[in-house]
């Protein structure tokens, strides 16, 4: 059974477990927006201090991760979006190899809409690297529209698309 809970500071090494599976693969396919250094354990500290970070668990086992904020970086005005509304972003989002096709990403963006309807927000949104062709193909069947590409200061060289999805 799939599983969305909030994480808490125990689940620090099954998460670092998960990012060592999942960013190899994301480097041998051409996709840089992860790396041995980022993310790292002091960012998914902050995030469960913040209480943004959610896992999938498959059968009781951690197989994804998502920070859900109200963050919007502020390259994000490079978007075809009104910046300055507060929307619910999806940060940090990974699925673990083994598990990929099970609804593991589904589920967690799932849980972001549920958290932006209890915050009275009408907007998701979500950026991915440009070479990420799994997400590229899941945002749009979920109802997001891309919204531009854009730049980040921090990961200096990569393209990055935006996705934005409204909520009736």
């Amino acid at each position: 059974m799939l599983t969305v809970r909030q994480a808490t500071s125990a689940d620090i090494p099954s998460i670092l477990a998960l990012v060592r599976r999942v960013v190899p693969l994301m480097i041998a396919a051409g996709n840089f927006q992860w790396s041995a250094d980022y993310p790292n354990e002091a960012v998914f500290q902050q995030d469960i201090t913040r209480q943004h970070l959610w896992i999938a668990e498959l059968d009781g086992q951690l197989v994804g991760i998502a920070a859900l904020t109200n963050d919007q970086d502020e390259e994000y005005a490079q978007a075809d979006w009104n910046v300055t509304e507060t929307a619910l972003v999806t940060h940090r989002l990974a699925v673990d190899p083994a598990a990929q096709g099970k609804g593991v990403a589904v589920a967690l963006l799932n849980k972001a809409e549920e958290l932006a309807r209890e915050q009275g927000l009408h907007v998701l949104r979500v950026d991915t690297n440009s070479e990420n062709q799994a997400t590229q193909r899941l945002f749009p069947k979920l109802g997001y529209r891309f919204a531009g590409e854009i730049t980040l200061g921090f990961r200096p060289g990569l393209r990055f698309f935006c996705y934005e999805k409204r909520l009736s």
